[in-house]
């Protein structure tokens, strides 16, 4: 998050580029979960519009548009010096490669998970210099670039694991995360059916945090912070 000429904290802010109105609308309740401010295009001459005039931090971009496409709006943003990421069910090779090429940050195939949505949008934030620096949620603050961990002022120790799991906790706050996502998320490998890694650094992070009542368990899937 960055900071305006008064000092007051500046949301980061995406334009989402989708006609399937579902879609976009999903999008859209993630990631203001998640503290970003959103805005929808529903067809690529609303969407260039937009750009030109709503100063965003990023662009999520469909390929199959009304009235332009997505490959013309790609060409338009990097004018813009904005990044995109595509969002599309075009999903061979040669598509993505051919977005790639033209400039694009990033592409995710339809259907996606969520949770790799919002790692892809903060991975791709985070190269122009654009995350959120300071989360604030429940009694916490996380001044992330520093990974230090403050509760009612007062710094939280935490090990490299557990403030990656609290990172992707209040990033999906309110949503249900499963074991294998949390492990492939945190420890960036593929989950091999052993819950004890997570299950034990789940509880050390509630201890340290007094979380108890706030990182709970979900029934044959794993964990979700409520917020």
């Amino acid at each position: 998050m960055d900071t305006n000429d008064t000092g007051e904290k500046k949301m980061i802010k995406i334009l989402i580029v989708e006609d399937e109105e579902p879609i976009s609308n999903l999008i859209r309740i993630n990631l203001t979960k998640a503290g970003y401010l959103c805005d929808c295009a529903f067809d690529g001459l609303e969407a260039a519009d937009q750009m030109a005039e709503g100063g965003y931090d990023l662009i999520l971009l469909d390929i199959m548009l009304p009235k332009i496409d997505g490959y013309e709006l790609l060409e338009y943003a990097k004018t813009l010096d904005l990044p995109v990421i595509f969002i599309t069910a075009m999903g061979t090779l040669n598509h993505k490669v051919k977005g790639l090429r033209q400039g694009a940050d990033d592409y995710i195939t339809k259907p996606f998970e969520i949770v790799e949505l919002l790692a892809r949008v903060e991975s791709t934030l985070r190269r122009y210099h654009k995350t959120q620096k300071i989360i604030r949620i429940l009694d916490v603050e996380i001044d992330v670039p520093s990974r230090i961990v403050r509760q009612n002022k007062e710094q939280v120790l935490l090990t490299l694991k557990e403030f990656e799991l609290l990172l992707l906790f209040v990033r999906n706050k309110n949503v249900a995360l499963y074991r294998e996502t949390i492990y492939e998320n945190v420890w960036e490998s593929s989950y091999l059916g052993d819950s004890r890694t997570v299950d034990l650094h789940v509880q050390r992070l509630r201890k340290k945090l007094g979380w108890e009542k706030h990182i709970v368990s979900v029934y044959k899937v794993g964990y979700r912070l409520e917020a």
